[in-house]
């Protein structure tokens, strides 16, 4: 049985793969807090529970050679691309075989072949670069799109409004996605931004747009599929807005005291792994049993991640200096080297 789209009827075998993406992002993510409390996972990290349908109706929505480009809550956009679970793991813990060999951490996961092509920790900085992607696809008449995230807290920075202008004018095949999850940081929305509805912003760029349940895997995944089409298409960007909510804080240092408990418990009660979980019970896509095996598999496979993880190696000091512009040698960080 395959539960009806606006866009595309899905089998249940892609029904269920989705679930289980949201699945293993949760796990991922409650693993990655664990083990940065035991102190093995250093820096800033930002978690994404809550937030699992964006990542995985975006995604599913999206051909393989299409591209994605995030903010630092990466960790779930990297995974729902194709990026290794592994590899991933191993990233947070600075390890030679992580992601970005260990020198990206929680806010720079990076996969060129799985099509996701960075988190960046600078606010809105990635919105130019994806802009600058999509219209490389235009010049080169490849039939690929870019899709860019980023959250509330963007949308009053100069680099949202360039890009979204640049876009336009140029007509770039890209989809710009906001994750309004009702905080910039630890400042409600209505606080940091004159115009709380995301879409009115596009208005001056004749961009048109679409607020989504951001809590409903189906709903984003129709959304992205219409937007994704006007892109691919040649009609220009296109722009989403998905209400959602992160159940922890904005990252691990934060206590979280600008938030009521009412609030926090409402929006969990909307949890969007047990919402499609039983969805798909009730359509007939998947039954008991096989949704408690996906939640076995999933833990397993994440243990074996932070196994993979704890064992590999940790870069040598002369990492320090590979994939950098200058030569060190004879340089003045040469002696570094040699101790």
């Amino acid at each position: 049985m395959a539960v009806a789209t606006t866009s595309r009827p899905l089998s249940k075998t892609k029904l269920q793969s989705m679930l289980r993406q949201m699945m293993l992002i949760r796990e991922f993510e409650d693993k990655t807090a664990e083990w940065y409390a035991r102190g093995r996972i250093a820096g800033f990290v930002h978690l994404y529970n809550g937030q699992e349908a964006c990542a995985v109706g975006v995604t599913a929505a999206m051909e393989p050679d299409d591209v994605l480009m995030s903010h630092y809550r990466d960790h779930g956009h990297a995974l729902a691309k194709g990026a290794g679970v592994k590899e991933a793991m191993a990233e947070l813990f600075g390890k030679t075989t992580g992601l970005a060999r260990g020198k990206g951490g929680s806010m720079h996961f990076f996969d060129y072949k799985a099509g996701f092509w960075g988190g960046y920790a600078i606010v809105g900085g990635h919105l130019p670069l994806a802009v600058g992607v999509g219209f490389a696809f235009k010049y080169k008449n490849e039939s690929r799109i870019a899709a860019v995230i980023m959250g509330d807290g963007t949308t009053p920075n100069g680099y949202f409004h360039e890009s979204l202008n640049f876009a336009k004018l140029w007509n770039v095949p890209i989809v710009f996605i906001v994750e309004n999850n009702q905080y910039g940081m630890g400042t409600a929305l209505h606080v940091h931004s004159a115009v709380t509805a995301m879409t009115d912003k596009t208005c001056a760029y004749d961009i048109p747009s679409e607020r989504v349940d951001g809590m409903d895997v189906m709903a984003v995944y129709e959304a992205m599929s219409r937007a994704a089409e006007h892109a691919r298409s040649g009609e220009g960007p296109y722009f989403l807005e998905l209400a959602t909510y992160r159940f922890r804080g904005h990252s691990m240092a934060d206590p979280q005291r600008y938030r009521d408990k009412e609030e926090v418990s409402e929006w969990m009660h909307r949890d969007p792994i047990t919402a499609f979980r039983s969805k798909l019970i009730e359509e007939g896509a998947l039954s008991e049993r096989t949704a408690r095996k996906i939640e076995e598999d999933v833990k397993a496979e994440v243990e074996e991640a932070v196994r993979f993880a704890e064992a590999s190696p940790t870069p040598p000091i002369e990492a320090l200096f590979e994939n950098i512009y200058a030569d060190p040698v004879g340089g003045p960080n040469a002696a570094i080297l040699k101790k």
